[in-house]
């Protein structure tokens, strides 16, 4: 019913493909979210990547039938420094040519600050800064089309250049690109002071905004502490509405990869499981 994943490098780091592979194995995800860097020694370099490099990932993941849903390059398409924004930008235009020979098509990205570590500075939501993230989306989605990939972008509320349903969807309908989409993170993007709505209705204005441009979607929890979010808790043990939400995708999105995220080896088989008593339910 559910076609959910893992972020690989939750559950190995610095470790072959043939080592995470094993790891991964004993939880049957569907697929996984793959950043290359952060799970694989010895992953190259930017520049480094190939056809043979790429097609070895794949081969040895299709041995234990995991297919990879994102190739997660998670840049600053904003980056206060040009000369580093440059190579982010060209690291992520090496994925989107080498996509299809990991047999993926998305490459996943948040949008960026105008702090080099993507954290909050009040610049952020300057015109300016936005039309520096659609200049920086219109290169990689040019790229990405003349590839047949995908760049898929993340929402993140208050801290990022997009940083609300609202500019979601107007990033969306500035590019109006088929090789542009959304990863949706419903936590990423509820306001750190919490909501002014009902979660069921939150969701659903996201999925109007947006909905036919969502490619995956990444599953945490949250809970608000000293009216404060914390969204660093895995899926089922905090305060979200997962048969709301899980109702809306399975009518709207059947069988899209739902990707982990802030789980480990100790609670990822807790969080799957939830997911998939939780969908039962819905039905």
């Amino acid at each position: 019913m559910l076609q959910i994943g893992l972020r690989a490098h939750d559950y190995g780091t610095n470790v072959t493909i043939e080592e995470l592979a094993q790891i991964l194995d004993s939880y049957k995800p569907d697929s996984i979210q793959l950043a290359l860097a952060k799970a694989l020694r010895g992953a190259p370099l930017p520049g480094g990547l190939s056809p043979a490099y790429a097609r070895k990932i794949r081969q040895v993941l299709n041995k234990y039938n995991i297919s990879i849903a994102v190739l997660g390059c998670y840049i600053n398409p904003i980056h206060p420094d040009p000369d580093i924004r440059e190579k982010q930008l060209y690291s992520f235009e090496e994925h989107l040519r080498y996509a299809r020979d990991f047999d993926c098509a998305l490459v996943g990205t948040e949008t960026g600050s105008c702090n080099a570590d993507c954290s909050f500075h009040p610049d952020t939501q300057k015109d300016s800064s936005f039309d520096l993230l659609c200049r920086s989306l219109e290169r990689l989605v040019t790229t990405a089309e003349k590839c047949g990939a995908v760049a898929a972008i993340e929402a993140v509320a208050d801290v990022h250049t997009v940083n609300s349903i609202e500019k979601m969807a107007l990033v969306q309908k500035r590019l109006a690109s088929p090789a542009l989409k959304v990863i949706y993170d419903p936590v990423n993007l509820i306001p750190g002071a919490g909501l002014a709505e009902t979660q069921k209705d939150f969701f659903a204005r996201a999925f109007e905004a947006f909905g036919d441009k969502i490619a995956a979607i990444h599953a945490k929890d949250f809970r608000m502490e000293n009216s404060l979010k914390n969204g660093r808790y895995s899926a089922g043990t905090g305060e979200m509405d997962y048969p709301s939400l899980l109702s809306l995708i399975m009518k709207q999105k059947p069988q899209i990869d739902i990707l982990l995220e802030d789980t480990s080896p100790e609670t990822g088989k807790q969080a799957m499981e939830f997911l998939r008593k939780t969908a039962l339910l819905q039905t």
